[in-house]
């Protein structure tokens, strides 16, 4: 018997399970009924269960539902209904709270994925809890006893105990008999009267079978007769069963689109038999991939964080989060991985979600959060920051709204910034700096700070500096301007990476690279044998960030008034710092007090630079041969070479490709770099990258090789490109988000003008200069190109790689 369609709206009946549907006063309304839901406009649940926090598994399949009706929305004229839907599936009363539900909803709010229908507006198809739909789930089962595709089943518990032993003992998969699917109407009459509980199931229909095409996973069909027996609709206290109420949903609501993870597929034959009994036509399904831990079992909690409120309070952004759960089993046929969420939107399809399995990668989703990261401003970070600031224990939460509380943040974030992967990073880092981690004495220093202290030049270069000290002519902060070191000289805003020194001619910053530049004089020392032992004395480490803002970062913190929590944040100012430094210099052994004899002299040190054998030859490049100068350190590379000036790497705009006719190996590029002409440059990337990924992308290209000939084709330059060991997984270096064409690259290391002069000497390279400059260009355990332990830059930020720890070639 069909059931009638009468209403728009779904009215409750009495919740006693035996009761009459005749005593409904309004029909249940299936509104796709007689549509193909190929011609509907897309209708999409997500459907959570309120027993815990929104695991990123849930996370991504309400992104992935979220993003079809928002695509939906770009196209057609129909854009108003399209509809992303937020059901809440608490039938579990024992599991589900109101404070899980709570969070799930936040956390969907604070990953942007705003539903259209949902809990708290029950005035379309709701209400959207499952507990607050008992009376509908009753008349429904009521209709379908009525209309003889279900019946009720007196069986006790013992009596199905007893036959499902007896099927286990044959050898046979347990399921109902089937005992009153066709029994007397007389025998049900007679149970009924005598109060008998009893619950309804579902009567198989015999020979039937369920078919869907899946759109992750293809056609999958079920023989439905010998995979189920009759299956429970209500239990034998009246409370519906899990696949009952979803199907029931599904067809009330107007669902036309289910994606789901892959542990749902089961389900699908049970509600899918639902659905025909009740003449609405099934939603389209996709049932995608479950996420994995590193070990290849399904992501836990025992692989770290899961939920999406602790990636929230560890400072990740929700557009990364987005970002990140979206590759999870889905890309766009292209390299590209880091996409807005207005990309993500436009380009997103089902049709390319892969059914295997993907891994959650915690290193992957840093890359990805410290790219959104360098695309925004620092006062828009900043702004994120302040709450890690108080969470972390920084600054005080009843300083929020003062000077100080703005400038702290303000410093940690552009401090931090350029190397940031979360925004608690800038918070952590924070606190690091203003500790100071020089032990109180020598016996106490272990591994490379004791190596150090052991090569000599640490003890002259620390009791210089307290010299210096003492007789005020150390320069400090300017304590009427604190912010100077943190601000561009020319623009006055706020810099953007670390290596930017701020401040003007006569800033602090200014002041202290003269100070270093007399210092190196008066000592004979340069490179990491100044550097690295000034930095362990002033700051209690021999590598970072600028010393200048590291110190302004210590003055905002110490001065009267200051936001910073003495009581979690372990403050030592400079002073203090002086004479802790006072302390330690006693205790260091004399034999530890100047470099040991037969040591290579402290002049013929080379870090990051050039000899003095290799100055005769030529200016050179200052600023790469002093390492840390500007802002930080070379990291200790012992490096013999050209400067990375002597290469004219440039932004390059890939305008076409094609194949090379001769070689199977080559493609053929046109690459605008800022010339009056496009270049014409040819690489071994066919079979390694995807044509369509090159086009139209932007990439680094070193522009003064001179050109050669390869199969015959004549290319003018070369498109880096990042590797690992074997060189079998290559991927093109990523440019920075507002990088500009024909813009030329530059190292951590270097400052503009030295920069022009290397360059002014190098007008032409040679591919040797560049065979002998490239085994010191890789990718970090970030992804960050480095040339020395620098990072290689654009004005626009640090080039980058999906390629971590990798060969740049």
């Amino acid at each position: 018997m069909a059931l009638l369609h009468l209403s728009n709206s779904l009215l409750a009946a009495t919740s006693d399970p035996k009761a009459d549907p005749s005593t409904t006063n309004t029909p249940v309304v299936f509104p796709n009924t007689g549509k193909n839901i190929l011609d509907l406009p897309p209708r999409v649940r997500f459907a959570p269960s309120p027993t815990g926090s929104l695991h990123v598994g849930g996370a991504r399949t309400a992104l992935y539902n979220w993003l079809i009706a928002e695509g939906f929305r770009l196209d057609g004229t129909a854009n108003s209904k399209a509809s992303f839907i937020v059901r809440v599936e608490d039938t579990d009363l024992a599991r589900s709270t109101k404070e899980s539900e709570e969070s799930v909803l936040e956390d969907l709010k604070w990953l942007g994925l705003n539903f259209d229908e949902g809990p708290g507006d029950d005035t379309k198809f709701g209400p959207y809890r499952q507990s607050e739909r008992s009376d509908l789930y009753t008349t429904v089962a009521e209709m379908l006893l009525s209309q003889g595709s279900a019946y009720k089943c007196f069986c006790t518990k013992e009596e199905l105990e007893v036959e499902k032993e007896a099927q286990i003992a044959a050898g046979v998969s347990p399921r109902y008999g089937g005992k009153w699917r066709d029994a007397d109407p007389a025998e049900v009459k007679k149970m009924e009267d005598s109060g008998a509980p009893y619950t309804v199931r579902f009567k198989v229909p015999p020979g039937s079978r369920v078919v869907i095409d899946d759109m992750v996973r293809g056609t999958i069909s079920w023989d439905a007769d010998a995979t189920v027996g009759d299956f429970i609709l209500l239990r034998s206290s009246g409370v519906p069963v899990y696949n009952f109420c979803v199907a029931v949903d599904d067809a009330t609501m107007g669902i036309t689109t289910v994606v789901r993870a892959e542990e749902h597929l089961t389900n699908t034959l049970r509600q899918g038999l639902v659905l025909d009994a009740l003449e609405a036509p099934r939603p389209r399904y996709a049932h995608c991939s479950l996420i994995l831990g590193s070990d290849n079992q399904k992501l836990s909690k025992r692989h770290g964080a899961t939920s999406c409120g602790q990636f929230k309070t560890d400072g990740y952004l929700p557009d990364a989060m987005v970002n990140y759960l979206a590759l999870l089993g889905w890309n766009d046929g292209t390299d590209k991985e880091v996409f807005t969420r207005e990309e993500l939107v436009e380009s997103f399809d089902m049709e390319r979600v892969n059914p295997s399995g993907a891994v959650f990668d915690m290193d992957k989703l840093n890359w990805v959060n410290a790219q959104h990261l360098k695309a925004m401003s620092v006062d828009e970070v900043a702004t994120l920051v302040k709450e890690q600031m108080v969470m972390e224990g920084v600054c005080m939460p009843d300083k929020t709204e003062t000077d100080s509380f703005e400038r702290m943040t303000t410093a940690a974030t552009c401090l931090a910034k350029q190397m940031m992967c979360t925004t608690k990073d800038a918070a952590t880092n924070a606190r690091d700096v203003l500790d100071y981690k020089l032990p109180n004495t020598f016996e106490e220093l272990e591994g490379e700070k004791r190596e150090l202290v052991e090569a000599g030049n640490f003890y002259m270069v620390a009791s210089k500096m307290l010299e210096a000290y003492d007789s005020n002519k150390m320069p400090r902060p300017n304590s009427a301007n604190l912010m100077e070191a943190f601000l561009d000289s020319t623009s006055n805003k706020l810099i953007t990476e670390d290596n930017d020194p701020g401040g003007g001619g006569y800033a602090y910053p200014a002041a202290w690279k003269a100070f270093m530049k007399d210092m190196a004089q008066e000592l004979g020392l340069k490179g990491k044998n100044l550097f690295h032992p000034a930095r362990l004395a002033i700051t209690g480490e021999f590598s970072g960030q600028d010393v200048t803002k590291q110190i302004t970062l210590l003055a905002l913190a110490s001065e009267f008034g200051s936001a910073v929590d003495l009581d979690k944040t372990n403050v030592v100012p400079l002073e203090l710092r002086m004479e802790l430094l006072r302390g330690f210099l006693g205790t260091i052994p004399s034999s530890f007090r100047s470099p040991k004899s037969g040591e290579v002299k402290p002049e013929a040190s080379k870090v990051g630079g050039q000899s003095d054998g290799a100055k005769k030859g030529g200016k050179g490049n200052e600023g790469e041969r002093e390492m840390g100068e500007g802002g930080g350190d070379g990291g200790g590379v012992d490096y013999d070479g050209p400067p990375f000036s002597a290469l004219d790497v440039r932004v390059g705009l890939v305008k076409k490709v094609w194949m090379h006719e001769d070689s199977e190996k080559l493609f053929c590029e046109e690459v605008d770099v800022g010339e009056d002409d496009n270049r014409m440059v040819a690489s071994g990337l066919r079979g390694l990258v995807e044509m369509d990924a090159l086009e139209g992308r932007k990439v680094l290209v070193v522009c003064n090789l001179k050109e050669r000939k390869l199969a015959g084709f004549p290319s003018h330059g070369m498109v880096l490109c990042a590797s690992d060991e074997t060189h079998e997984n290559v991927k093109l270096v990523d440019v920075p988000t507002g990088a500009e064409v024909g813009e030329r690259v530059f190292w951590g290391g270097d400052m503009v003008e030295e920069m022009e002069e290397g360059w002014k000497e190098n007008k032409v390279g040679k591919k040797k200069v560049f065979e002998k400059i490239a085994p010191f260009l890789k990718t970090d355990k970030y992804g960050i190109a480095q040339f020395c332990g620098k990072p290689v830059m654009t004005k626009a930020g640090p080039v980058t790689s999906v390629m971590r720890n990798g060969n740049i070639s």
